[in-house]
């Protein structure tokens, strides 16, 4: 029935295998997915002819283009054939090997096994004692001699030369089960220790322990059919768990993205109704002009006709009236868009993207945070800040000596410009007095090496020429709502002074409450930027870097005075570099222009002095954790910092 089964069935399998092959191995489906035009590949298949294409994707059949990567899924109908065909496959090549095997039994079994004797007819029996087998007529004795009563006979035994000892050249009698094998009566004396048994006995055992095998060998097949059909389950129920997971979370993208969208499109509305407004008052303007442009060519046609007048009488009263007729010079208001509210549009375009960008960005790793035992004295000059000059004001709030926090991964590079190569040495800890560990030397060299990479990096761009920095040119804007209220902003946001009277800005998170300290609109995460900045005077100002998470109130908004801002300040004709509260005098520069290069990834920021050529003033080197925004000082009156607007 099988047979007959498997023989109706091959020709539907023979063109079953032609359709599920793959077109790109030519090998039957493994994990078969189909594209959006039908036609049907294997998964791995796929992913190796896409691999390397970000867009172009095409159908490798019928070449049919889609527009983005083709979302996959496997083909379960098509998975379910295939598995199919590959049994029974499987199952008729094992029938088969069965059938050849059943074939060359029957074969030798019906092979005769011939008379010893006459070598003609086919033998009745075998005799065991004689090892010979015998046709009906020669094993005649046999039956009528008394001498060949205790004869062992059997039905014919083909191979009898294996049924002896090859030892002791008689028949096997007996089985030894330690040894496993086959023994003779004489091999006994060999094997007395041993648990020998004869042959049908030994056959019995057998047969029970094989069928007791065959029992349990079955009841492990239903086990492992039951466990695969439970993983299988497992398996489908995952994937549907997954796909319906997949679905609840593109719908929240979708909303998400539609969020963003209704946030885009308020965003250009204002900036349209901004648009709309200041375009309809130029309308306005625009008419008016053109009234007042026709009533001066009127009055000009009349002064022209009149002088074609030859009567006397009548051109002097035509000229009297003419010279009475006045006009007004022509006068365009300034009409300005909204520059606060154009602002305040953008910074909640930009608030909007780092929340986003804080959101799904990975946490990065923190480094483990060293303690600082050891710090140098505070300078002399550091106090001096602080001190009232006579016959000026004091510069900001006097505030009490506390303890400094120090610096989270800080190694200031303490470099002066006269001495670049000068090292200032920085005690992080106690010393270890034993013999360092063999991680601590491999750490301690990955150190050396990443400080030498950093030098030789920052000595690359010190040897660069104002030219070739501006490739790297951030035209920075000054962030209103960061503004202190004695921190005028003009030209577009891009020109800071003090003013002598409060100017009653809104109160905003971001602003600056005790220093009158500005930033700058744009922020730093990674890459290298450049810009410069003007000083008109420089009598009390400060030029540097900070995180977006220094403080805005409190004599720790200071810059450099904590450990989120590094600065270079101008106290009268003194130039020092400030960070964490720490002060370093500079030689003097005479520079009305600064140049600040900041390396996020190198970890240092280059302040210089821009001329005829650039010269260092001052360089910061440390690992930063967080975005960066340019910061500004402004305290005296008459101090005046322009942010210069470059082009790459």
């Amino acid at each position: 029935m099988a047979a007959l089964t498997r023989a109706v069935s091959e020709p539907n399998l023979a063109g079953l295998e032609e359709d599920l092959t793959c077109s790109i191995c030519l090998s039957l489906f493994d994990t078969p997915v189909t594209v959006p035009c039908g036609h049907n590949f294997c998964a791995s298949c796929l992913d190796l002819t896409w691999a390397e294409l970000d867009a172009g994707f095409s159908c490798p059949q019928c070449r049919t283009t889609f527009p983005g990567r083709p979302q996959l899924r496997k083909n379960t109908v098509l998975c379910r054939v295939v598995e199919q065909l590959q049994g029974c496959t499987a199952a008729e090549e094992q029938q088969k090997q069965e059938d050849e095997e059943d074939e060359a039994v029957a074969e030798e079994a019906a092979s005769p096994v011939y008379c010893d004797s006459c070598l003609q007819a086919h033998a009745a029996q075998t005799c065991l004692t004689c090892m010979a087998s015998f046709c009906a007529e020669h094993l005649q004795p046999h039956h009528d001699s008394p001498a060949f009563r205790d004869h062992q006979l059997c039905p014919p035994v083909r191979d009898l030369q294996q049924r002896k000892c090859s030892q002791h050249n008689k028949v096997f009698e007996f089985f030894c089960k330690q040894h496993g094998t086959c023994i003779c009566s004489l091999c006994l004396l060999s094997h007395k220790l041993c648990n020998a048994s004869p042959l049908q006995q030994a056959k019995a055992e057998a047969e029970s322990a094989l069928k007791k095998k065959l029992t349990e060998l079955h009841n492990h097949s239903e086990k492992a059919t039951r466990a695969m059909n439970s993983v299988k389950t497992s398996q489908t129920q995952t994937a549907e768990t997954a796909a319906r997971k997949r679905d609840l979370m593109r719908n929240e993208f979708l909303e998400i993205k539609a969020l963003i969208e209704e946030k885009e499109n308020q965003i250009f509305k204002v900036i349209m109704e901004e648009e709309k407004r200041v375009c309809t008052k130029f309308d306005y303007i625009y008419t008016v002009l053109g009234s007042k442009k026709n009533e001066i060519q009127s009055l000009r046609d009349q002064i022209e006709m009149a002088l074609t007048e030859h009567d006397d009488v009548l051109f002097l009263k035509r000229a009297a009236a003419l010279q009475r007729a006045s006009t007004k010079e022509v006068f365009v208001p300034v009409i300005e868009m909204d520059q606060n509210l154009i602002h305040t549009a953008y910074q909640s375009a930009i608030n909007l993207k780092e929340m986003v960008k804080l959101t799904v960005s990975q946490p990065k790793e923190k480094k483990t945070e060293e303690k600082q035992t050891a710090r140098k004295a505070k300078p002399p000059q550091a106090a001096a800040l602080n001190r009232p000059v006579p016959g000026r004001k004091p510069v900001g709030p006097q505030r009490p000596n506390k303890e400094k926090k120090p610096s989270q991964v800080q190694e200031p590079l303490q470099e002066e410009a006269d001495n670049p190569d000068k090292k200032f040495s920085i005690s992080f800890g106690a010393p270890n007095m034993g013999a360092p560990s063999t991680a601590a030397t491999t750490a301690g060299a990955s150190k050396a090496a990443t400080a030498a990479n950093t030098k030789d990096l920052i000595s690359s761009f010190l040897q660069k020429d104002r030219e070739e920095l501006l490739q790297y040119a951030a035209n920075i804007t000054l962030d209103f709502n960061t503004a202190h209220n004695k921190v005028h902003l003009s030209e577009r946001y891009t020109k800071m002074s003090v003013s002598d009277t409060p100017l009653n800005y809104n109160h905003h998170p971001q602003r600056f409450t005790y220093c009158s300290q500005v930033l700058g609109f744009q922020c730093f995460k990674r890459g290298i930027h450049y810009w410069e900045v003007e000083l008109q005077q420089k009598n009390f100002c400060a030029i540097g870097i900070c995180y977006g998470s220094m403080d805005r109130e409190g004599p720790d908004s200071r810059l450099g005075r904590n450990s989120s801002s590094w600065c270079i300040e101008w106290f009268n004709s003194k130039i020092s570099a400030w960070h964490n509260d720490v002060e370093k005098n500079l030689p003097n520069v005479k520079a009305t222009k600064i140049g600040v290069l900041l390396h996020c990834e190198g970890g240092f920021v280059i302040f210089l002095a821009v001329g005829e050529k650039l010269n260092l003033i001052y360089k910061f080197k440390t690992q930063f954790t967080e975005a960066l925004y340019p910061a500004f000082w402004v305290f005296s009156s008459g101090t005046v910092l322009s942010l210069c607007q470059m082009k790459k």
